[in-house]
């Protein structure tokens, strides 16, 4: 999940072609003009983005899905979100950021992001018409649902109706 930090208010803004053009490491994010920067590299967000990534890997096929992590998305013609990790429906061509709705965005929520910035992201997602909107929150070891009506702690499993996906929130978060 991306951290609240900006560039500083004196800094120019940049066009989306010259923020594609630009690598960043980490990825940023990219909302109206200004470059945000993203939390990464701690611990236990890293693990449940992999215990994520192996869930989805494994069932890609009986799924019909694509998972993948930290890839460019835009989601309105200046603002770029980078999900920790987003499921696509399986057979979409992709060039080098996505630009079609993906069917599940997920957000892993780091010590440093605030409930504001979690959901202006979450609700750019939605805004976009992403079906599916989670969180994983790996000090509470708590799974959300996003929807119009906010956040709702999920207990037992997250689905997609329709589908056979279901992820059981016990095996994001390993003892």
């Amino acid at each position: 999940m991306a951290a609240a930090h900006t560039l500083p208010f004196n800094e120019p803004y940049i066009s989306p072609q010259e923020y594609l053009r630009t690598s960043y490491r980490p990825d940023r994010d990219y909302v109206n003009g200004r470059v945000e920067d993203r939390n990464v590299g701690e611990w236990e967000h890293a693990t449940v983005q992999k215990m994520l990534m192996r869930i989805f890997l494994t069932n890609e096929e009986a799924w019909g899905v694509n998972a993948i992590q930290e890839c460019r998305l835009q989601i309105a013609e200046d603002r770029f979100r980078v999900p920790d990790t987003m499921v696509l429906r399986a057979g979409l061509e992709i060039e080098r950021i996505v630009y079609d709705v993906p069917l599940i965005c997920i957000e892993v929520i780091s010590r440093e992001d605030t409930w504001k910035r979690l959901q202006e992201v979450l609700g750019d997602y939605l805004a976009f018409g992403v079906p599916h909107i989670w969180a994983f929150d790996p000090e509470t070891r708590k799974a959300y649902r996003y929807d119009e009506r906010g956040l709702t702690v999920v207990n037992g499993a997250l689905s997609v109706p329709g589908t056979s996906l279901v992820l059981h929130v016990d095996e994001v978060f390993p003892r």
